[in-house]
C-alpha cells in the first residue's frame, strides 16, 4: 500500500486529523471557487452587469445538473471509504471499477440530454427574454461537458477516500490558474463573450481529471485492478447506486428549492438577478470552509464505521463543530463590515445609481445569510457524518426539507415582499434542514451502535448491507 498518500484516520486525534484533512481539502474547495469567482469577475467587469446576470440566471439549473452528478460521485466513494477503514482491499478495488463502469454511462447520458434540451430547461425557469441568449451560450457548453467534470470528481472522491486530500487540491490548483488564463484569452482577446468564460472552465475541469486519473495509476499501488476486479458484479453496483443516486438527488432537490428562488428574483428585476449573482458567489467562497469540514468528516465517518470505532465519528463531529462555530462568527464580521465592497469587484454598470443598487442588495442578502451561517455548518457536518456511516436515504430528506424552506419563502413571500423576503429563502432552508437531521444523527448512531452490540457488524457484503440498511430506514 502506498502509505504516504493514503490516510488511515481511524486512529489517532479527531481534531488534529480532521484538521490535517479538511485544510488541504479547504484549500482544493478554495480553488475550485476560483472556476466561478473568475468567471464572474471577468463577465461582470469586462462584459457587464446583464451579461453577469445572464450567467447568474444559470446558476441553480447548473447545480441541480451538475449537483446530480457529483452527488453520485460523493455518494459513491462512501463504500470505498468504509472497505478501507475495514481493510478489506479486494472489495475497494471493485467497488471503484464499479464506480467508473457507472459514472461513464450516467454522465454520457446527463451531458448529452441536458446540452441538447438547455434552452428548453432554461425556459422552464423563466429565464428573463433579455438574458436568455447569453444565458445558453455559456450553460450549453457546460452542461456537454459534463463527463469531464464527472471524470475529476469521482477520480478526487476516489483519492479522498483513502485519506488523501493533498492530491485532488492540487489539481484543483492547476485547473484554477488555467482557467484564469483561459478566462482572459477567450474573453478580453478573442472576444468570445460568456461562451468563453464556460469553454474555459470545461477545458480546466478536463485537464485537472486526466490530472488526478494519471496520479491514480502512477502512484495509489492499493488501487491497481487484478483480474477478477474488472468483472462485472451485480450487488457491487447495487450498493454503488444505493448510496450514490440518493447523494446526487439531495443535490438536486436542494438545487430545486434555490430554483424556485431564481424564478422568483427573475421576477423582480435584472439588478435583483445581479445581485443575488454577486452576492451568492461570495457567499459560496465564504462557505467553502463549511465544504471541506463536510466532506473531512464523510469520509472521517466512512472510515470509522467500517473500522466499528462509532466513538470517534461523535469525537469528529464535536471537534469540526468547534472549528465551524469559530469561523462562523469570523467570516460574519467580515462580511458586515466589507461586504459591499468586496461584492464590488463582480459588478459593472455604466449607470451609478443602478450600481448602487445591485451593490445594495448584494451587501443586504450576505448580511442576512452569513447571520445564519452556524445552522448551515451543521446542515453540512451532520448530513454529510450520517451519509459516511451509510444512510444517504435518510440524509437526502434534509435536502426535502431544504426544498420546503425555499419555495415557501419564494412562491408564499417573495411575491409580496420582492427582494427583501428573496434573502430569508436560505436561511429558512437551513433551519428547517437542522430541525431534521439532528434528531435523525441520534437515531442513526443508535442503530448502529445497537447493530455492533448484536452482531458484531455495522458494515456488511453488499448484498447483505442493502437489506439490513432498508431494514433500519
Amino acid at each position: 500500500m502506498a502509505r504516504n498518500v493514503t490516510r488511515d484516520l481511524t486512529q489517532g486525534s479527531p481534531m488534529k486529523l480532521l484538521l490535517g484533512f479538511a485544510i488541504p481539502l479547504l484549500g482544493g474547495f478554495l480553488f475550485q471557487q476560483l472556476y466561478s469567482f473568475v468567471d464572474t469577475l471577468i463577465v461582470g467587469v469586462y462584459l457587464g452587469y446583464d451579461k453577469l446576470g445572464a450567467v447568474g440566471s444559470t446558476g441553480s439549473l447548473n447545480f441541480m445538473i451538475n449537483g446530480f452528478c457529483m452527488g453520485i460521485c460523493s455518494g459513491f466513494s462512501l463504500p470505498i471509504a468504509q472497505a478501507f477503514g475495514a481493510k478489506q482491499e479486494g472489495e475497494m478495488r471493485r467497488f471503484v471499477m464499479h464506480a467508473v463502469y457507472l459514472c461513464a454511462v450516467i454522465s454520457v447520458a446527463m451531458g448529452l440530454v441536458t446540452g441538447v434540451f438547455a434552452p428548453q430547461l432554461l425556459d422552464m425557469l423563466g429565464t428573463r427574454p433579455d438574458l436568455r441568449a447569453n444565458a445558453i451560450a455559456y450553460i450549453r457548453p457546460v452542461f456537454f461537458a459534463i463527463p469531464a467534470t464527472v471524470m475529476y470528481n469521482m477520480a478526487a472522491g476516489v483519492m479522498r477516500s483513502l485519506g488523501d486530500g493533498r492530491t485532488p487540491m492540487i489539481a484543483i490548483v492547476i485547473a484554477a490558474l488555467l482557467n484564469i488564463a483561459l478566462d482572459l484569452l477567450f474573453i478580453i482577446q478573442f472576444q468570445m463573450g460568456v461562451a468563453g468564460a464556460a469553454w474555459a472552465t470545461v477545458i480546466s475541469q478536463l485537464v485537472s481529471g486526466l490530472w488526478c486519473v494519471w496520479v491514480i495509476r502512477r502512484k495509489f499501488t492499493v488501487l491497481r485492478m487484478q483480474k477478477e476486479d474488472l468483472r462485472w458484479r451485480v450487488p457491487f453496483a447495487r450498493r454503488l447506486l444505493t448510496m450514490g443516486i440518493p447523494f446526487g438527488l439531495q443535490y438536486s432537490i436542494t438545487a430545486i428549492g434555490s430554483l424556485t428562488v431564481t424564478a422568483a428574483v427573475n421576477g423582480i428585476s435584472t439588478e435583483a438577478v445581479s445581485a443575488v449573482t454577486a452576492a451568492g458567489k461570495l457567499s459560496m467562497l465564504f462557505c467553502i470552509v463549511f465544504d471541506a469540514l463536510a466532506s473531512a468528516m464523510a469520509t472521517f465517518a466512512g472510515q470509522n464505521v467500517g473500522a466499528k470505532k462509532l466513538d470517534r465519528i461523535g469525537q469528529g463531529l464535536k471537534a469540526a463543530s468547534l472549528v465551524g462555530c469559530i469561523y462562523c462568527a469570523l467570516a460574519f464580521v467580515v462580511i458586515f463590515f466589507f461586504g459591499r465592497d468586496l461584492v464590488s469587484l463582480f459588478v459593472r454598470a455604466d449607470d451609478p445609481a443602478t450600481l448602487d443598487t445591485v451593490l445594495n442588495m448584494a451587501h443586504q442578502f450576505l448580511i442576512v445569510n452569513s447571520a445564519l451561517y452556524i445552522p448551515l455548518l451543521f446542515v453540512n457536518i451532520v448530513r454529510f457524518t450520517i451519509q459516511g456511516v451509510g444512510f444517504t436515504t435518510v440524509a437526502m430528506t434534509a435536502g426535502v426539507m431544504e426544498l420546503i424552506g425555499r419555495a415557501g419563502v419564494a412562491l408564499l413571500l417573495v411575491p409580496f415582499f420582492g427582494f427583501d423576503a428573496a434573502v430569508w429563502a436560505n436561511p429558512a432552508a437551513w433551519l428547517l434542514a437542522c430541525g431534521f437531521l439532528f434528531p435523525c444523527y441520534c437515531t442513526v448512531m443508535k442503530w448502529l451502535r445497537n447493530r455492533l452490540r448484536l452482531t458484531g457488524q455495522t458494515i456488511q457484503s453488499p448484498k447483505e448491507y442493502s437489506a439490513a440498511t432498508k431494514g433500519a430506514k
